[in-house]
């Protein structure tokens, strides 16, 4: 094995703590700024404020490790991808946790965003759904969302910094 794979297996480990931390990190905060919309929404009684606060923690630390787990995947193909062109161990694991920071804002507003309008939609009793249906769909849509807004992603930014290492090969021939 030479240097620079078992720096790509490194690096992909790393990755994957990097990923928990910022993740757990960012569900954290965003709850906390989501707690506020929660609470309008479930101003009825204090009961349901503190069930909404509770669940909104609840849901959002599992979706987000289980998020997590769902698209190592896509950053172990794209972090090879990325060292295999361009050598550089630096500017991988920079771009890792650019990419991981931008992937977990944008599946934590969608995960809120159901997850808010499942809640409002029960405590409001606009219509009649359990907590577990709730709790299910706001699981399966957040799931579906990560799928889909993963792979786009990866596809486009490996074809992209693949295009740019063509043009810059093209430069030195």
């Amino acid at each position: 094995m030479n240097l620079c794979q078992s720096m790509t297996i490194k690096v992909i480990y790393c990755s994957r703590y990097v990923h928990i931390y910022l993740s757990i990190y960012l569900s954290i905060y965003l709850i906390v700024l989501d707690c506020s919309y929660l609470s309008i929404c479930a101003s009825i009684s204090y009961v349901n404020i503190y069930l909404s606060i509770y669940l909104s923690i609840y849901l959002s630390m599992f979706i987000s490790l289980y998020h997590l787990i769902y698209l190592s995947q896509y950053f172990q193909i794209y972090l090879g991808l990325f060292i295999s062109i361009y050598k550089s161990i630096y500017h991988s694991i920079f771009i890792s946790i650019f990419l991981s920071i931008f992937i977990s804002i944008h599946l934590s507003s969608y995960v809120h965003f159901y997850l808010s309008l499942s809640l409002s939609i029960y405590l409001f009793k606009i219509i009649y759904l359990p907590i577990y249906q709730s709790i299910s769909l706001s699981i399966y849509l957040s799931i579906t969302v990560c799928s889909y807004q993963s792979i786009y992603l990866c596809v486009y930014i490996t074809s992209f910094f693949y295009n740019k290492s063509n043009i810059s090969i093209d430069r030195m021939l």
